[in-house]
């Protein structure tokens, strides 16, 4: 028997988060991805099950159409699937008003922005996403796109010129305040974003650049937040899941785990739904939840994620299965990563660690050790260079982040003679094709590691270290004559070795 197709008719009551009617557009989201269908959604839902408001989200894909087309075909509903080992649940968030394809009507997205109704202009569009060098952290402005946006050669293309140019018209129009709230996992992402749309505004023509410039200091908020929750790929078992659940047909259901957080600053200048009935925190200092999350569970899940696609793994509960992986990231998360960073107040660190793992563990879910790979050459920039640099400059050698670095480097340049496998193969990184040209073109593994630390990948004090180089060096040569178990067995010889007392 054929379904039918989830829409607003066929959607099951039960199933609904809230159940009023579509409310107003109030928040223009790019990045129509599962992340915000999972997460900023789902809090959107929850604020508005408790009281009405203009909170509506208008979804911006960037360049495919598949879940924008789905979301018009099904009236703007769509599932998240909370999987769990001991069983899931299916809910309708149901607060979309409209989907956008950012590469196929430009101006509508920059209209939409500069609407007097949008109040907040909200984006996950991953770290890659924001156009800056991962060397200075700075508006990439010899990037192509970045500099048509700049030229004004027809509507922008790039995300920071589409924040932008739509503040302008914004400007222009009819100067209401807006908030700009970015929900990425970047180290102070609202100050990132801010200063980025600052730099695109300090590159225009004087006069327009300073009259965007000064009204951004007027009018526009970009408040800093943490978001955490475990988001994997949609797959067929998930369309079956909802199938089972509901008995309706959803081509574009969102898995997630049961676990989410989200951590604010409250400066929006034109209001704002009421996040914390569905659980946000709001705060004057998000940075001490933002490390938290960054390196105890960003770091470390990398560190998973490399080390498992290097033994074969295909998701993470798989790769944290194993006893080296585990033991490999117990040891990065408590004696690498937990030294570097302050606990927030009200955190109970032991219950939050113990999460951690059954989060990784969650073999319900079975996240992807490609998804989690993906971008490191961004990702790694965040977690590993401050807390690296302070073990060394306290004469330490961080062996676990040099093995988090040199299991990276050999899933995205494998040396001549080493089969990295089909996961690590799978793995997108902007920075992919430059590591594997600087490894064909330097004559050792050590000058490889030397020529990536003092290019900036990973920021500009690494190089100032030479313990750190030779140490992730050493551990790809181990990573690839001897396999992955044994260079973390070496990781954790050397560390144990450094924490005895002198004889």
């Amino acid at each position: 028997m054929t379904l039918p197709r989830l829409n607003a008719a066929t959607v099951p009551a039960r199933s609904l988060l809230h159940r009023r009617a579509v409310p107003e557009t109030g928040i223009v989201h790019l990045g129509l991805g599962n992340f915000h269908r999972a997460h900023q959604a789902v809090y959107t839902a929850a604020a508005l099950d408790h009281a009405d408001g203009p909170w509506g989200i208008l979804g911006v894909a960037s360049r495919t159409a598949t879940v924008a087309d789905a979301l018009r075909a099904q009236d703007f509903r769509y599932c998240v699937v909370e999987i769990a080992p001991e069983g899931s649940r299916v809910l309708v968030p149901a607060v979309h008003t409209g989907a956008l394809v950012a590469a196929h009507r430009p101006e509508a997205v920059v209209d939409a922005i500069a609407a007097p109704g949008t109040r907040i202009v909200s984006l996950t569009v991953t770290e890659h996403g924001y156009t800056f060098s991962p060397r200075t952290g700075h508006l990439d402005l010899d990037h192509e796109d970045v500099r048509a946006d700049l030229r004004g050669d027809g509507p922008p293309r790039t995300v920071i010129g589409q924040i932008a140019r739509g503040l302008q018209r914004r400007l222009r129009r009819n100067a209401t305040p807006v908030t700009v709230l970015s929900c990425d996992n970047l180290a102070g992402n609202g100050t990132q974003t801010a200063r980025l749309v600052r730099e695109f505004a300090g590159a225009l023509p004087a006069t327009e650049g300073d009259e965007l410039a000064g009204w951004l200091d007027d009018a526009v908020a970009f408040p800093n937040t943490m978001v955490d929750r475990i988001v994997p790929a949609t797959t067929d078992a998930y369309r079956t899941a909802v199938a089972d659940h509901l008995g309706v047909r959803d081509e574009i259901p969102v898995p997630a785990e049961p676990f989410t957080m989200w951590v604010l600053e409250d400066r929006f200048t034109a209001g704002r739904p009421a996040w914390e009935d569905g659980g946000a925190l709001f705060t004057d200092d998000v940075e001490p939840y933002e490390l938290l999350k960054l390196r105890l569970l960003n770091g470390t899940h990398s560190l998973i994620a490399y080390l498992g696609a290097l033994d074969g793994r295909a998701i993470i509960p798989d790769a944290i299965a194993r006893p080296f992986v585990a033991d490999a990231a117990r040891r990065v998360l408590h004696d690498e990563y937990l030294p570097s960073l302050t606990v927030p107040d009200g955190i109970d660190l032991d219950a939050y660690v113990a999460q951690l793992f059954d989060r990784w563990g969650n073999s319900a879910l079975g996240h992807r050790t490609q998804q989690v790979g993906s971008d490191g050459s961004v990702k790694l920039r965040q977690r590993v260079p401050e807390p690296a640099l302070g073990h060394l400059r306290a004469g330490r050698v961080p062996h676990h982040l040099a093995l988090t670095v040199a299991a990276y480097l050999c899933c995205m340049a494998p040396p001549t003679g080493f089969d990295a496998g089909p996961h690590a193969a799978a793995m997108a990184d902007p920075a992919r094709s430059e590591l594997r040209e600087t490894a064909r073109r330097t004559t050792s593994v050590r000058d490889f590691v030397a020529a990536v630390i003092d290019s900036g990948l990973l920021g500009d004090r690494l190089a100032g270290h030479p313990a750190f180089t030779e140490r992730v060096a050493e551990l790809i040569g181990v990573l690839t004559r001897h396999g992955t178990a044994s260079a973390a067995a070496d990781a954790a010889e050397a560390a144990d070795a450094e924490r005895l007392p002198a004889a």
